[in-house]
């Protein structure tokens, strides 16, 4: 059996997508040379920079260079560098997250922003997806009402099914007016976080995990948007 987490994550991937036992999914991952893994950086969903012919890494993560090093101190490039120093490239997530936010001192959201744009340079991941194999489908929102009215539309089945479309959810676990996670009817989690933008605005921001594949994570993307626009027309219908 493998110690390393996130092996584990992928070859239980494999097993649930092709049915294979434990060994011979094991097999299967194994068979691939660790260089393939190096020479994923320069994938074609790497953009190259069109002034040098680089590998346009922010363009990759997911985030300018500006931006990141505003918050972090650090350009995508110099973050490859030091993490390719420290060996990060064979951690697993949770080891790179730590590493950053203890070694170099950023705050516990941006070294997930970094992890995953690291993740994604250098080929452990693709865009929405995370490192088990499987994907998310996030969406955020801002409404013009109180965080504790808007927290109120998710916590309250009666109001929920409202916009919801008679999706069954059950609530698993919730902390107002913050967060709460929801266990979807496909088994997969949902996690929702709320945010006050003053006295009358807030914001919501919705991930829909464990998701099999790419087309699921794009649909239910959609079906997200499709759902906030509803809870848009509720929240207004209750303030007219």
């Amino acid at each position: 059996m493998p110690r390393n987490k996130d092996l584990k994550r992928l070859v239980r991937a494999r097993m649930r997508k092709t049915g294979e036992a434990y060994t011979a999914a094991l097999a299967h991952i194994n068979k691939k040379p660790k260089a393939a893994t190096v020479s994923r950086v320069a994938a074609p969903r790497a953009t190259p920079n069109s002034a040098t012919g680089s590998v346009d890494y922010a363009a990759t993560a997911g985030m300018s260079d500006e931006k990141l090093k505003a918050k972090t101190g650090c350009t995508w490039e110099r973050w490859v560098y030091a993490l390719d120093r420290r060996g990060a490239e064979q951690m697993s997530h949770r080891d790179i997250v730590a590493l950053v936010n203890t070694k170099y001192k950023v705050a516990p959201w941006w070294s997930q922003t970094v992890t995953v744009g690291y993740e994604r340079i250098k080929g452990l991941r693709a865009r929405g997806q995370r490192r088990d194999g499987t994907y998310e489908a996030s969406k955020s929102r801002t409404f013009n009402v109180p965080v504790t009215t808007l927290f109120d539309a998710w916590a309250d089945a009666g109001l929920r099914r409202r916009w919801l479309d008679g999706a069954k959810v059950r609530i698993r676990t919730a902390t107002a007016p913050k967060s709460m996670r929801l266990d979807w009817d496909d088994r997969a989690i949902i996690a929702v976080g709320f945010a006050a933008k003053g006295k009358l605005k807030s914001s919501v921001a919705v991930q829909h995990d464990k998701l099999p594949d790419r087309e699921t994570a794009d649909r239910l993307k959609q079906y997200w948007s499709d759902r906030l626009d509803a809870l848009g027309e509720v929240l207004s219908e209750r303030g007219a």
